[in-house]
């Protein structure tokens, strides 16, 4: 329901994403996807079409996606709701329009994410300092160096080239040193939490810059992951004997900071709501919707690997929270979208 209102209102406003944009986003959801499944064959026999085939049926859903971020951040800045403007919203809705909410899921993760050794920082470094240094010699090109080591899947097929990007639009230390270098200029090596970057700018114009990007990350061994597995099993055991809270555990032992503040729960990237629409959740996150499957509600998983958004391995521990049944909207169990509604129809009327 607050997705089809954000989008309406982009409409509305003329709001656009570039196909540059989608692209990213899309390239970023298949290097995420693909690693799940171990291997691009596997991705391709499990969904029964191919690669680009999987990005035309996807390209739709990250437009509206993109388009939904940018009207919410648009709209709904720092305006907020209280309890009683909620109510009033969800009473001027006449009984025979109120939508009707398929059956949704709450679920909290518990995340150890492994902690990389110096060894590894070290050795990342010193890699991408050579290739730099290979560079700017003479001896090879920016793009070249991009298409054989970046580990950029949003960029290392296209020779490391980012077109379009405006500030804000990454992490502040590639906007930093990309809005700060001139054109042609290759950057010093920088870290950031996706590893070491460094960056050829192609053009600046104004508040967007075209530039090539480079990254290595430092790898995880054997041993990070599985003392991140054992962290975690200690906190499997924990659970099962009933000694803590989910979301306490989530506090305390979760080193995600997205969702260890909120009692573990996942945010839906749609909606910004901690609910899960069930005929969706396979569009949104393939490995939640397995992972899932077979959980009654208060039940939870062994620990399990997955890929953090940023493309590394991890351990989490799944729990699913809360399970509804399909039914029309109503405050007690739609609150959240109810708020964001209310929040975006007073952000409309102060504009």
């Amino acid at each position: 329901m607050y997705q089809k209102l954000l989008l309406a209102q982009a409409q509305k406003d003329s709001l656009d994403v570039t196909e540059t944009q989608i692209e990213q986003e899309m390239d970023r959801r298949l290097a995420y996807y693909i690693q799940q499944f171990g291997s691009e064959e596997r991705f391709v026999e499990f969904y029964g079409k191919s690669v680009d085939n999987f990005k035309i049926d996807l390209r739709d859903n990250v437009r509206d996606l993109l388009l939904s971020q940018q009207m919410q951040s648009k709209i709904v800045g720092s305006i907020s709701v209280t309890p009683n403007e909620v109510k009033q919203c969800f009473e001027s809705i006449h009984p025979d329009s109120l939508p009707f909410i398929d059956a949704e899921v709450e679920i909290g993760q518990i995340v150890r994410k492994p902690t990389i050794s110096l060894e590894a920082k070290k050795a990342a470094k010193e890699k991408i300092e050579g290739i730099r240094e290979r560079i700017v010699s003479g001896k090879t090109t920016f793009a070249a160096m991009a298409g054989l080591y970046s580990e950029d899947p949003g960029s290392s097929s296209k020779g490391g080239l980012y077109e379009k990007i405006q500030r804000g639009q990454f992490v502040p230390e590639w906007d930093a040193m990309a809005f700060t270098i001139k054109p042609n200029e290759i950057s010093p090596v920088f870290e950031t939490v996706y590893g070491y970057f460094i960056i050829q700018l192609v053009e600046r114009r104004g508040e967007e810059v075209d530039a090539r990007s480079l990254l290595i990350a430092p790898k995880v061994d054997g041993s990070d992951m599985l003392i991140a597995k054992q962290y975690l099993d200690t906190v499997y055991l924990r659970l099962k004997a009933d000694t803590i809270l989910f979301a306490d555990a989530a506090a305390r032992y979760s080193n995600d900071d997205e969702t260890k503040y909120n009692g573990g729960l996942v945010l839906n990237p749609y909606t910004g709501s901690t609910k899960f629409p069930m005929d969706e959740l396979g569009q949104i996150d393939q490995t939640l919707a397995f992972a899932i499957q077979n959980l009654k509600v208060g039940e939870f998983t062994k620990p399990m690997t997955f890929a953090t958004r940023d493309g590394k391995q991890a351990y989490r521990i799944l729990y699913l929270k809360n399970q509804s049944l399909p039914h029309k909207a109503n405050l007690k169990d739609d609150y959240q979208a109810i708020q964001s509604a209310a929040t975006t129809k007073k952000a409309a009327r102060c504009n």
